[in-house]
């Protein structure tokens, strides 16, 4: 059934864009997405919908206004409310008809005071008296609405209904709609389906309501299906119905049925609408038409902060982000007053652009607007700085956070797990267990890696073992990887390669991978073969799993057998891409490659290399053997001095003084000859030089890393 567009003639086709006049709202070819034989979603049987011809007019008995209070009948008198003196006396005496009990007023009081649980609490006393005995008015079951939705109590919500039901209240079509989102906002989708197709008339509200239940809960087929049938019989919707079933849209991932209801509402003259704007912003870019969601906000009158967050967040979705960070600042120069949430999403793009100025500048913004006790951005920041080496600066951030939830906890965890500093992570992780927080899966991950980087063996497997025990967590994939690198670090190998073959499951790449990494520390060929060849089957295409045999293979002075895996590479067409690192020098990014000429210090960088290199000869460097990272070539392999890395370094010892800390960033896992290189320019230096590679942090300070020579 096509449904027709002269409802929408309300502006001449010359005014919309063209690449939406042929978008005929919801056409014979978009109803067959929802039926014919390929339909590949089980549709529920036909229901009997009973639709009044003036529901479509009804919007005056939906939730805003409230009715106004009927007027009393002649054989009525006015009620006389009596002061309560205490709890015993609330009573409320009608000269003639039925008493009314006290708890109406008290409970309306309660709720009116947000004290929802002790409302509900009050409500009791109304069950135990028979319903024949009290006359409850609408405002008291209006109030008790509220109190179930605010506690999101789905004991409360039956509760209130039966009691609703048992009365002799008069159901007028505001509290229909009352009953209906009391179910929908708890959840209860069953019985707010049946309350909706047991309704005698649906207004607005109604179809709005229960659509917008359909949607939160993920039911998009069944929500698309209920706003066709309410089209075809009204051809009435509002910004609220249209921001809903764009949502839909997004979720679906289907930018068509989305463009249509875009062109819907462009013919509706709603498309200036801020919600409808920014729902359809949101659903063009998680379709992937960014270019699209940019023509919408560009065509918004009024740029709203949520317009200009939905955005930003669209460019940065896409891996945009410095598309989004120029959107950022073109936002600040609109004079737009930013909330939390932008800032929230700017640091998260900060940290995937390696920016810790621009990061602190949003900082210091979020400080300065208000916003410095703001948890989601607060726990940003937390994660931003654990991942970009600023632990001190990240624990500086939790300990003056006024609230904190989980996430918090991980990524703070996390972030010292990371950076090799595991009895501070143990430390954090006990002390959130004495604060009353629940782990989870990801808290466990976060403490066991922790344990597993800083060889913490007795502590790492009493946690282990306390996720059953203590908390009836079944331990997983990653947790058992974790055990696996700590054995690993500790050179027991067998007992590893146990594990994995007890584990009740199939295991992952990633234990694979960690025993893998073991047996190339320790350089157990045969065993690290048999790691090997697993990975192969399970990622065939990972360039890291072969080069780390090749790694093995160069050790062992097998080279017939890395001559065999070098083959193997040529035939599967894995190439070693040029390695590559990052060095920020006074908000400017530096990026070299290997034997990088780019530079315009490059002269300066290359003799400052050298002469480092003969001064930490004396402190007894000596070039590691042959060995290969994931994307470095053997012709880069024979000049080891000049790899990425090393050239990144030396960049920022040339362009700083000689108190400042270096950070740099690389595309790959640092390679033996580089680690050992770099503890002694720490040492040469007096420097401290954080390096984040492919794997992890190290932090490098007077001649040692905290990796503890394993990563």
């Amino acid at each position: 059934m096509a449904i027709p567009l002269s409802h929408f003639q309300t502006i001449s086709n010359d005014q919309i864009p063209d690449s939406l006049l042929d978008r005929d709202f919801l056409t014979n070819k978009t109803l067959s997405i929802f039926s014919g034989p390929n339909f590949p979603f089980t549709r529920r049987k036909k229901r009997n919908l009973v639709i009044n011809s003036s529901s479509s007019s009804s919007v005056e008995h939906g939730l805003q206004p409230r009715p106004k209070p009927k007027p009393t009948k002649p054989n009525q008198k006015k009620i006389h409310t009596l002061e309560l003196v205490n709890d015993s006396e609330q009573t409320q005496v009608r000269e003639k008809g039925k008493p009314v009990s006290g708890l109406c007023s008290q409970i309306e009081k309660l709720v009116f005071y947000k004290r929802y649980e002790e409302a509900l609490e009050l409500f009791e006393f109304l069950e135990c008296e028979e319903s024949d005995s009290f006359e409850v008015g609408s405002s008291t079951f209006d109030a008790l609405v509220d109190a179930c939705i605010c506690m999101r109590s789905i004991k409360g919500v039956k509760r209130v209904f039966n009691y609703m039901n048992e009365s002799n209240l008069e159901w007028d079509q505001y509290l229909r709609n009352r009953a209906l989102l009391m179910h929908v906002k708890c959840g209860m989708m069953i019985d707010a389906r049946k309350l909706f197709d047991e309704m005698p008339e649906r207004n607005l509200v109604s179809w709005n309501t229960i659509i917008l239940g359909l949607v939160e809960k993920g039911d998009y087929i069944e929500a698309f299906h209920l706003f066709l049938y309410m089209w075809g019989e009204f051809s009435e919707g509002d910004t609220r119905m249209f921001s809903m079933m764009i949502k839909a849209s997004s979720g679906m991932g289907l930018a068509c049925l989305g463009s249509q209801l875009h062109s819907c509402v462009l013919k509706l003259g709603i498309d200036e609408d801020i919600f409808v704007s920014c729902a359809l912003i949101d659903m063009y870019s998680k379709c992937g038409s960014i270019e699209d969601a940019k023509g919408v906000f560009y065509g918004m009158p009024e740029k709203t902060v949520v317009g200009w967050n939905t955005i930003i967040a669209g460019y940065a979705l896409h891996g945009y982000s410095e598309e989004a960070l120029e959107m950022y600042y073109e936002m600040r120069k609109s004079g737009v007053k930013m909330d939390h949430f932008t800032y929230s999403i700017i640091i998260r793009i900060c940290a995937r652009l390696a920016s810790l100025e621009h990061a602190k500048q949003a900082h210091a913004c979020l400080v300065r607007n208000g916003f410095g006790g703001d948890m989601v951005a607060n726990t940003a920041l937390v994660d931003f700085y654990c991942k970009w080496g600023r632990v001190e600066d990240a624990r500086h951030v939790f300990d003056n956070m006024p609230s904190k939830n989980l996430i918090s906890w991980n990524a703070l965890i996390d972030g010292y797990g990371n950076h090799g500093r595991g009895p501070e992570a143990v430390e954090m992780f006990e002390r959130m267990l004495s604060e009353g927080m629940v782990p989870n899966h990801l808290t466990f991950r976060a403490v066991l890696s922790a344990c597993s980087y800083s060889g913490l063996s007795d502590v790492g497997w009493e946690i282990f073992e306390s996720m059953t025990r203590d908390f009836k967590i079944k331990p997983r994939a990653m947790h058992f990887a974790c055990m696996i690198g700590l054995l690993g670090k500790e050179g027991l190998l067998d007992e590893a390669f146990a594990l994995i073959k007890d584990a009740p499951f199939n295991p992952t790449e990633n234990m694979w991978a960690a025993l893998l990494t073991a047996c190339r520390v320790h350089k157990n060929l045969e065993l690290g073969k048999y790691a090997a060849e697993k990975l192969y089957r399970m990622e065939p295409m990972k360039l890291s799993n072969y080069v780390m045999l090749l790694n093995i293979y160069n050790s062992s002075g097998r080279s017939h057998e890395a001559a065999e895996v070098v083959n193997t590479l040529r035939r599967k067409g894995l190439r070693m891409l040029p390695a590559c690192s990052w060095i920020e020098v006074k908000k400017q990014p530096y990026f070299f490659v290997f034997g990088d000429k780019s530079h315009p210090q490059i002269k300066e960088i290359y003799q400052r290399l050298d002469n480092l290199m003969i001064e930490i000869a004396k402190h007894g460097y000596i070039p590691a053997e042959k060995s290969l990272l994931s994307d470095v070539d053997e012709h880069e392999e024979r000049i080891s001095s000049y790899h990425s890395e090393k050239l990144a370094i030396t960049c920022g010892l040339v362009n700083t003084s000689d108190s400042t800390s270096l950070r740099v960033v690389q595309s790959h896992w640092i390679c033996n000859d580089c680690h050992n290189v770099i503890k002694l320019i720490a040492l040469v230096t007096r420097r401290e030089i954080v390096v984040r590679d492919a794997s992890r942090f190290h932090h490098f300070r007077d001649g040692s890393c905290s990796c503890g020579d394993y990563w």
